[in-house]
């Protein structure tokens, strides 16, 4: 039939309600995609089920799948464990397989991954990489630079429209004991991962910023978290526990939020709460630190606070440098390097706010003309293409 769409099956155990930039990302994946093909999906939901019984039941549903809809032409997994738990694909289907690679799932330092798994996962079709940095890991472990891609993360522009919401969320953060009036604020959001570096710029930079300066931290902590993720607490390898997305510096940060003014940690927020905290802040920070074999993929949460009218300050490492460009939305320090830090996020503190919110305004624009998920999944139907037979 003429102008029929291409069916094709995306899988992934990342996807909402669970919150977080995979997650994000899938969700915008598999939405896009349905402009140009017959999408049928396959995908975890945290709540309906234990994730070990999900994926027990994933080559019997993709099987299923596959027999009702025999005009799949082809799978994309959305990450490297989908991949490493679906190898069998390789042998026992005769159609292309196409696997997103983010950062971690190709760097996992553990020997058995990188020597055993990777050779197998450079077997697949295709491979798409969220960022330069994470392609040239791909290509130093010997996958085919012919059928290795780059398609960066995207980030939801039309939220630049949506309003602020700074009273009412300034009287949010007062109802839970948090001032921010008269204070210059600072925000950092994420897992409490160790390359994440919260605990480091907590001792190390945060204490010489003085008493009108507070730092908003969002994210899930020890109590939020769910029981694979209490769990992992107890596995003694920090490489497994990485692997299996537990926090690696909680301990540490527990500390330190209980001993260091003007800090708070705000725990998971809404995601409509989490876009006014952007905007109500100064400054964005993300200050990444080096951790062998867990590197920062891309550096979506940046975009986001960006695309709020946001200033980001962050380490000049790995993905991050292909989110945050130096002097269009945002500014790019090294890591690990205090007097760096404290010296601009000091500069930035001290300009009007009136001219820094200009820089914020500016860096959005810049946000918005580059990064879109139109884009990305325009990027991935280009490659998909490429394969469906």
């Amino acid at each position: 039939m003429i102008g029929k769409k291409p069916e094709i099956l995306c899988i992934s155990h990342k996807y909402p309600p669970s919150t977080g930039g995979m997650e994000r990302q899938s969700y915008e994946l598999i939405k896009g995609l349905r402009a140009y093909y017959k999408v049928h999906s396959f995908t975890y939901k945290k709540g309906d089920q234990p994730k070990v019984v999900w994926l027990a039941a994933l080559k019997r549903h993709i099987m299923e799948c596959l027999e009702s809809h025999p005009e799949i032409r082809l799978i994309h997994l959305n990450d490297g464990a989908m991949a490493s738990a679906s190898l069998w694909m390789q042998k026992e289907l005769d159609i292309p397989v196409v696997v997103t690679y983010h950062g971690l799932d190709v760097t996992f330092p553990l020997d058995f991954y990188q020597d055993k798994l990777i050779p197998k996962l450079e077997q697949y079709s295709a491979a798409i990489c969220v960022s330069e940095y994470t392609r040239r890991q791909c290509l130093k472990r010997g996958f085919d630079p012919e059928h290795t891609y780059t398609v960066p993360n995207g980030v939801d522009v039309t939220l630049a429209d949506k309003p602020d919401r700074r009273e009412e969320i300034t009287e949010e953060l007062l109802s839970r004991g948090v001032d921010v009036r008269g204070k210059r604020v600072i925000i950092a959001s994420g897992r409490s991962v160790r390359r994440k570096g919260f605990s480091w710029f907590i001792k190390n930079v945060l204490p010489s910023l003085g008493p009108d300066v507070v730092l908003l931290m969002t994210g899930p902590r020890r109590q939020e978290q769910s029981f694979m993720q209490s769990v992992t607490r107890y596995i003694p390898w920090n490489d497994l526990r990485l692997f299996l997305g537990a926090p690696t510096d909680e301990a540490e940060l527990d500390e330190l939020l209980e001993t260091t003014p003007g800090v708070y940690h705000l725990g998971r927020v809404s995601f409509e709460d989490l876009m006014s905290l952007y905007s109500l802040a100064d400054l964005f920070v993300m200050p990444n630190i080096p951790v062998e074999g867990d590197q920062e993929g891309f550096g979506l949460v940046a975009l986001e606070a960006s695309v709020r009218g946001t200033w980001v300050v962050a380490s000049g490492i790995e993905g991050i440098t292909e989110a945050v460009i130096e002097g269009a939305n945002g500014t790019l320090l090294p890591p690990e390097d205090p007097a760096r830090w404290i010296a601009k996020i000091r500069e930035l503190l001290s300009m009007p706010q009136q001219e820094l919110a200009e820089w914020g305004r500016r860096g959005q624009s810049y946000t918005t003309d580059h990064f879109s998920w139109d884009r990305m999944v325009d990027g991935y139907k280009t490659v998909f293409d490429r394969y469906i037979r």
